[in-house]
Parts: structure tokens; C-alpha cells; sequence
């Protein structure tokens, strides 16, 4: 029976891990591709950006039209998306990236389009296709990593249950509008 539960042994572990510490947690047998894993970090990064304008523009529009339940949750999901945008910009700098935050480039490199919407069941709709854009782009994240980076892999895995949350409460939020406030304008 093999006792050596490695499949590297302990000398070449040791150099290994003593070459290029400036690379932190970055060992050499990063086996994803970091070029890649870095861009749709930084492509995720931008669609939670602009995730969190649209919250932030929905709460203080929404104001006055509706109680203040609704407006309040159009802020707390804002305040989470910025959560997960610290999230991928802290990853991406240990993986020896830099997070994107260039304005010039956010709508281009998002997922989910900035709509500024109409009405409040438009808001809710806009926020709802959001978060299913960023259900499919964390998923196919996750399933790209698989084993080989389990510290991103479980970060976006933790993100993705928000999203899904998110997902289902602007689900509810819109099939329970009043017939009335789902055809009314902002103005």
C-alpha cells in the first residue's frame, strides 16, 4: 500500500512553493487559464456594477410610487450587489489581476444591460432579467473552473445563491403588483 498521499513529493513542494512568493496563494500548478479566468472575472465584476446603478437608480425612483418595502428592497439588493463586487475585485488581485472598473468599458464588458424602465413592474422585470443573466454567466463560470480553482469557485458559488435570491424575490415582487401600478409611468 502507498503510503505517500501526495503526488508531488515533499522536496519539489517545498521549492515549488518557494519560487515566486510574490504571486501569494498563485502556486505555478494554477491550472486554469489565468488570462481567462481574470477577464470573466472582470466581465462578471462589470454586470455586478452595473447591477448595482440600476438598484441604486430603481430605489430613488421608485420613491413615492410605491411603499416603501419595494423601494427598500431595490436598495438592499444594491448594497449586495456592491458586496459582490468587492468580492471579484479582491479575487482578481490575488490572482494577480487587475479589477476592471474603467466607466468606458462597463456597459460593454456587463452581462446585463443598463434600462432605466418606465414603470415599477418594468423596474422590477429590468431587475429580474439582470439577475437571470447573472445566474447563467456565474453558473458558466463555475462549471469552466470545476475542480482546479476551488477558492473562486466556491466565492461564485456563494454569489450565485444571492443572485438566485434576488432572482425570486423581483419574481414575487412583480407577480404581486396591483394591475394598476403595473401599467403606470414614473412621472
Amino acid at each position: 500500500m502507498n503510503t505517500n498521499f501526495f503526488l508531488t513529493d515533499v522536496q519539489t513542494s517545498r521549492k515549488y512553493a518557494r519560487q515566486h512568493t510574490d504571486e501569494g496563494a498563485v502556486t505555478s500548478d494554477y491550472v486554469p487559464r489565468r488570462r481567462t479566468v481574470l477577464k470573466m472575472l472582470n466581465d462578471l465584476l462589470a454586470t455586478e456594477i452595473i447591477c448595482v446603478l440600476r438598484y441604486r437608480r430603481h430605489y430613488f425612483m421608485s420613491k413615492g410610487i410605491v411603499s416603501t418595502s419595494i423601494t427598500n428592497e431595490f436598495l438592499v439588493h444594491a448594497n449586495e450587489e456592491l458586496g459582490h463586487v468587492d468580492l471579484l475585485a479582491e479575487r482578481i488581485a490575488q490572482l494577480g489581476g487587475e479589477p476592471n472598473f474603467s466607466p468606458d468599458s462597463l456597459s460593454k464588458r456587463s452581462h446585463a444591460e443598463y434600462i432605466e424602465a418606465d414603470s415599477l413592474a418594468n423596474m422590477i422585470k429590468e431587475d429580474l432579467i439582470a439577475e437571470r443573466i447573472g445566474i447563467s454567466g456565474y453558473r458558466e463560470m463555475i462549471q469552466y473552473l470545476g475542480n482546479e480553482d476551488p477558492k473562486t469557485r466556491f466565492m461564485l458559488e456563494s454569489i450565485l445563491s444571492v443572485e438566485e435570491k434576488h432572482a425570486e424575490d423581483m419574481a414575487h415582487l412583480l407577480g404581486s403588483l396591483p394591475p394598476r401600478m403595473s401599467r403606470s409611468g414614473i412621472s
